[in-house]
């Protein structure tokens, strides 16, 4: 094994001490090096790097243990921001973030039946929408997008719902915006907002989070990272045959689980223009709808009692449209899993409705950008959209 360079050393330090700001939100210079097992000195140095960077800011000072009290320091959050943006909804949704993962601003574009390179074009509006708000610097764009995804090259492999076939689309809006940019799975850029922002004070190291809504997909985290399998398509359930000789799903196959699970499959049954003309219906106690949701979430169960079997992952956490039909949906859910899960397995598991909303992708995906990669945060000269490699 090669010995790491001086500046490769420097570079982890750096990042060290950077991960440790982000964590503890107001922290000494001892503390910090308490935490990192750092030198002083070296976390001296770094500091002073990224106060000089606008990156930090003194806060105060905190409690004494018998001498000079310490200066608190704290990331600046407004110093940098990125743009997330979630392709999963009737309407492209982008906002602003900053580094605390507050949302700034947010632009919704309606998106209607476009497929193909008129969705992209809808893209490239809430893009330019966002950048014309005048939140500087912008660092650089997330994007969580449905279908299979090669994060690392940045393609669309197949969308279906958008008619996205081996789309680059990381490098067309790199192109377009002069910005780095990271495309991954709506359901992986769920799963990250869930897990970083949803309940801070968690301290869990896997969770399976399940986006139920026109598609189905999961996105899985392990010891704190997204699991992405061999090809990118781990949590890729929705387009699991599960129903033999099924309705014909939009892939080609039939008996996905998108023909019977989904939001669309259930407004397609019931033949209901809304989830909120289906919630209605529920609620007053239509019967022919409470079967339909209730097969719905028993075959969901069954797709969900796998993963459960094969990750034995204890926190799943389940989002979008389906889960606003609540206990009626969620109480057919714990029983099929409790009937379909080898029992010493399900014991533990906690199965919640997400915090987040629609604001999860948008949220994972900005964070997406820079939680491997502090380099973009350095910014070469002042207020410049050009990066240190």
């Amino acid at each position: 094994m090669e010995k790491a360079t001086r500046k490769q050393t420097k570079r982890l330090n750096r990042d060290l001490v950077l991960r440790t700001i982000f964590s503890a939100r107001s922290i000494s210079r001892a503390n910090i090096a308490r935490l990192t097992g750092l030198t002083p000195t070296t976390v001296s140095q770094v500091v002073s790097t990224l106060y000089d960077e606008g990156l930090i800011q003194e806060i105060g000072v905190g409690e004494s243990n018998g001498g000079k009290p310490p200066i608190l320091v704290s990331l600046n959050p407004d110093s940098r921001y990125t743009i997330g943006l979630n392709l999963v909804q009737k309407q492209f949704i982008g906002a602003v973030v900053n580094l605390h993962g507050e949302v700034k601003e947010t632009v919704r574009v309606d998106i209607e039946d476009s497929k193909g390179a008129s969705a992209v074009e809808c893209v490239f509006q809430v893009i330019s929408q966002l950048l014309a708000k005048q939140y500087h610097p912008i660092i650089g764009i997330g994007v969580g997008t449905p279908g299979l995804v090669d994060m690392k090259a940045g393609t669309v492999i197949n969308s279906v719902n958008l008619d996205w076939k081996n789309l680059n689309l990381g490098e067309v809006l790199q192109q377009k915006f002069k910005l780095p940019i990271l495309i991954l799975n709506d359901s992986q850029a769920t799963a990250i907002g869930e897990f970083l922002y949803a309940d801070k004070n968690k301290n869990i190291p896997n969770q399976v989070v399940v986006n139920v809504d026109k598609g189905i997909g999961a996105g899985i985290l392990i010891n704190r990272k997204i699991f992405q399998g061999d090809g990118g398509g781990a949590g890729e359930i929705g387009h699991v045959v599960v129903k033999e000789n099924g309705k014909l799903c939009r892939c080609g196959q039939r008996g996905c689980l998108e023909t019977i699970s989904s939001t669309s499959a259930v407004l397609e049954e019931l033949q209901m223009k809304s989830i909120e003309e289906v919630q209605q219906a529920l609620a007053n106690g239509d019967q022919r709808v409470a079967e339909v949701i209730k097969e719905a979430a028993h075959y969901f169960a069954i797709s969900l009692a796998n993963l459960i079997s094969v990750l034995n992952i204890n926190e799943i956490i389940l989002t979008g449209g389906m889960t606003r039909f609540g206990d009626a949906w969620l109480t057919e859910i714990r029983q099929t899993i409790d009937t379909s899960v080898f029992s010493m397995l399900s014991g533990d598991v906690s199965i919640k409705i997400g915090a987040l909303g629609y604001q999860a992708c948008i949220l994972g995906a900005s964070a997406s950008l820079i939680m491997d990669n502090y380099n973009y945060l350095f910014l070469k000269g002042n207020q410049s959209n050009t990066f240190v490699d």
